[in-house]
């Protein structure tokens, strides 16, 4: 395989008598054979790519430190018979995976879709005749008939016809067909617009740029994303900690048991094995991934109201962070409708009868873009109805024009040409004056970006022409790409467009919405041996600073999100076309834009099904929200978990017994986390600039707080354990030991969720945005449930009411001093942050 290879680099730019040579072919085809053979030697013309099984992606869901948390306590569980853990922590466990495996299955495979877009038929030169085959038996050597509407089955050298058209934009992001002559190289998966060709086969499969393109897709976005990385290290700090707070408890308990009592009984290791249970069980965030999934789940499905389909659920806290979008141009910026400019009258009299001209010389009714630009350029198209068409010629690559001959409504003959204007000017007599005002003119619109038609008449057959004027061409911006893109900067986000049109076009464009005009040529920057994935600081570098990119190849695009990537920034990258995807999927949030094809939309993590880019800014304000809603159950969980660890190791060491009995635990992970889901729908503020996973802020923001939450937690134990000794408490209201566990478990449950409502917020509590009521009322229906089990005495020793009333006086004065801390910490960070 590596020799077709290095064949293919040469073959690409070699003379048509060096490709007969190198293939051992010629222009009369291979026979049936020879072409058996090269299937052997080249293999199939078909796309190879290893699958992964959907039992594979499911299991992957298992796979973590989290999950290995929560497996481990599931294990314990069922080792020690407490089947009411291993339930809930059983049904939790599935639930994340199996919600996370069917939003992830919605979204198809990039290298089957690409596959898909692949020539089914072929009609090949064998054994001196053609006939049609499967595309995948085309083998290099191979002499292919392509014509209108035809896929171009492999990459191919043209070799024989007058003249065709191929539409490549889906692989090169050229918004125009483009027309080949003999020579001419045409790319595997493009389409023929008009024209009919002879080509031989030089490349076939992954060796084809459309088969590169595939390569490009199937390395691309191998690394973890940001929130699997994020939630790693979540999971490594806790099994840090929890790990740390078991060798305390088992240590304090061997030392009790050998070296203090001088006893050990194998009853002895049971307790601490449930102790360790118990310590494990409370450590571990066992709704977190539930959290996780739900809370994306819902944003999933707000975004798809908002018609943008998520493929990756991963995908929405990526986007949340991004700062640099990068966005093709064509038909995502601008309309992909080819329109005229302002017309350039030069022997004219009237730009409407240069039009006219234009329009005569082009074929009523064609798809071809020009030809319907000019058409669509009259004022009344009737006009066309008075005028008699005696002959069309159309376009070819040799010639650069086209042109009509007609029969006036007077009955005069005359034609009419249009074309290259370098071509309409050289066929017109003009003086040297004339002649250097048309070429500047030329110039100067091509500086803007602008195509141009050259346009001319003549009266005599032909004999002399007259140079009517110069019709300017241009793809327009969209109606909403100004604002969208105004919109995108006030979100911190800087928009570079990546396009495979000429960098002055893209540059015009470019300025006109506000982007910069500093565009760079990526085929100058990126050479063809480079590896894109391991690029020079000095590239990257480039990259960073430059507002867009034109001339772009697919690698190139690839090459162009790495190297932000390779910079620190999170990139969405928009696209349409099969060269987009290999970037789609490269980027941290690949966006397929509306009308894009198979490929892009299987390659990316968020699909567009309304035009233009509005709808991703949209899908930005809702992904930074869904954000917001995680980060504030971090904080709180994290907060929460350290608080139960640091409690149950705390009062046994210091008291000798567990604050929380097994039962207490088993009700916390029902009471504390399930009802925590709700978070999924709560109203959050809106962060004005991209926001990210900063895990050592996020990290001391949480022990701080769960500092804070031990103190309170154990500062009630220690008055429950003085009320024990204490006579004249005891006198007032009787309590036990048992009770104090209670009063524990309460104030956990209370204060845990009153944590979540000063956690959910940077301002006060006592300040919008207010909890919304799916989540208010789950809570507020939580601690009348939590009170009850512990005033009626349901799976927990009974309190006295006075009791619970002290308790919840308790901890509505912590909430406040809570909320007060919480206010001081974020302000003395930002004055940090200011300084730095």
């Amino acid at each position: 395989m590596s020799r077709t290879r290095e064949i293919d680099d040469d073959l690409e730019h070699a003379s048509l008598e060096a490709v007969y040579e190198q293939l051992d072919t010629s222009s009369k085809g291979l026979t049936s054979v020879e072409a058996q053979t090269r299937i052997g030697q080249y293999g199939r013309n078909e796309l190879n790519d290893k699958e992964v099984s959907d039992l594979q992606k499911f299991l992957r869901f298992f796979w973590g430190p989290i999950a290995w948390m929560i497996e481990a306590a599931a294990l314990l569980s069922l080792l020690m018979e407490h089947w009411a853990d291993l339930t809930i922590i059983m049904v939790l466990l599935l639930y994340n995976a199996v919600s996370g495996f069917w939003q992830e299955r919605k979204a198809s495979n990039a290298l089957a879709a690409l596959k898909a877009g692949l020539a089914p038929k072929a009609t090949v030169l064998r054994d001196g005749h053609f006939s049609s085959i499967d595309s995948a038996e085309v083998v290099p050597g191979d002499v292919v008939r392509i014509k209108l509407g035809e896929v171009v089955p492999a990459d191919v050298r043209f070799i024989e016809g007058d003249y065709i058209s191929i539409d490549q934009s889906a692989l090169t992001g050229e918004s125009l067909p483009v027309s080949k002559k003999i020579g001419d190289e045409g790319y595997s998966g493009s389409i023929a617009k008009q024209g009919e060709m002879h080509a031989v086969v030089i490349s076939t499969g992954n060796n084809t740029f459309f088969g590169r393109t595939a390569s490009l897709v199937a390395g691309a976005g191998g690394e973890a994303s940001h929130s699997q990385r994020a939630t790693t290290q979540i999971g490594n700090f806790l099994i840090l900690i929890s790990v740390l707070l078991c060798v305390i408890l088992v240590g304090f308990e061997v030392n009790q048991d050998v070296v203090v009592k001088h006893l050990w009984q194998w009853s002895d290791l049971a307790a601490i094995a449930r102790m360790v249970l118990v310590l494990l069980i409370a450590s571990i965030p066992v709704a977190m991934p539930t959290v996780m999934t739900v809370t994306n789940s819902l944003g999933a499905q707000k975004l798809a109201r908002k018609k943008a389909i998520v493929s990756r659920l991963e995908a929405i806290e990526e986007l949340a962070g991004v700062d640099i979008l990068c966005s093709d141009k064509t038909g995502t910026l601008t309309k992909n409708i080819l329109t005229l400019g302002d017309p350039i009258l030069f022997d004219s009299s009237t730009t409407d009868d240069l039009i006219l001209a234009g329009a005569l010389a082009s074929e009523r009714g064609s798809e071809d873009a020009i030809d319907k630009a000019v058409c669509g350029g009259l004022k009344e198209s009737k006009l066309l109805d008075d005028y008699q068409v005696t002959r069309f010629v159309p376009f070819d690559p040799v010639s650069k024009r086209t042109e009509g001959q007609v029969t006036d409504p007077a009955g005069k003959a005359i034609r009419y040409t249009k074309g290259a204007p370098q071509v309409i000017i050289e066929l017109c007599a003009l003086d040297d004056d004339v002649k250097s005002k048309a070429k500047q003119t030329v110039s100067d619109l091509a500086a803007k970006g602008l195509r141009a038609l050259g346009v001319a008449e003549s009266t005599d057959d032909g004999k002399i022409w007259c140079f009517l004027g110069i019709l300017p061409m241009l793809d327009p911006p969209r109606d909403d790409s100004q604002q969208t893109i105004a919109r995108a900067k006030a979100h911190g986000l800087h928009v570079k467009m990546v396009t495979g049109d000429d960098v002055a076009i893209g540059s015009e464009i470019s300025t006109q919405l506000g982007m910069g005009s500093h565009l760079i040529a990526a085929a100058d920057m990126f050479t063809r041996d480079m590896d894109m994935s391991h690029l020079s600081d000095h590239i990257t570098g480039c990259v960073e600073k430059a507002d867009g990119f034109g001339r772009v190849f697919p690698e190139h695009k690839y090459g162009i999100v790495k190297a932000l990537q390779d910079r620190g920034h999170i990139v969405a990258m928009t696209g349409d076309g099969v060269n987009d995807a290999p970037a789609l999927k490269q980027a941290d949030c690949g966006v397929a834009v509306s009308g894009a094809t198979d490929a892009a939309r299987a390659a990316a993590d968020l699909i567009l099904t309304a035009p233009g880019l509005s709808t991703i800014i949209e899908a930005i304000d809702e992904s930074r929200e869904i954000f917001e809603r995680i980060i504030n159950y971090i904080l709180f969980r994290v907060a929460m978990t350290l608080d139960i660890m640091f409690v149950v190791v705390l009062a046994t060491v210091f008291f000798g017994f567990s604050p929380l009995t097994p039962i207490m635990i088993i009700l916390l992970a029902l009471l504390d986390d399930i009802p925590i889901i709700t978070i999924a729908y709560d109203n959050t503020q809106l962060p004005k600039e991209p926001v990210r996973w900063e895990m050592r802020r996020l990290l001391f923001i949480s022990s701080f707080m769960g500092i804070m939450a031990i103190a309170q937690s154990f500062g009630l134990l220690l008055i429950g354990m003085e009320w024990l000794s204490n006579s004249e408490w005891q006198s007032w209201i009787k309590l036990n030991q048992e009770q104090v566990q209670t009063v524990v478990f309460l104030q956990i449950v209370a204060g845990g969720h009153l944590l979540l409502f000063v956690m959910r917020s940077r301002a006060s509590i006592f300040r919008p945005p207010w909890a919304a009521m799916p989540l208010f009322l789950a809570i507020v229906g939580t601690q009348i449930f939590a009170v009850l089990m512990c005033g009626f005495g349901w799976f927990v020793t009974a309190l006295p009411w006075t009791i619970i009333g002290l308790v919840w006086i308790y901890i509505l004065v912590w909430m406040v001093v809570l909320d007060v801390m919480k206010l001081a910490l974020y302000y003395k960070l930002a004055q940090d942050q200011h300084s730095m």
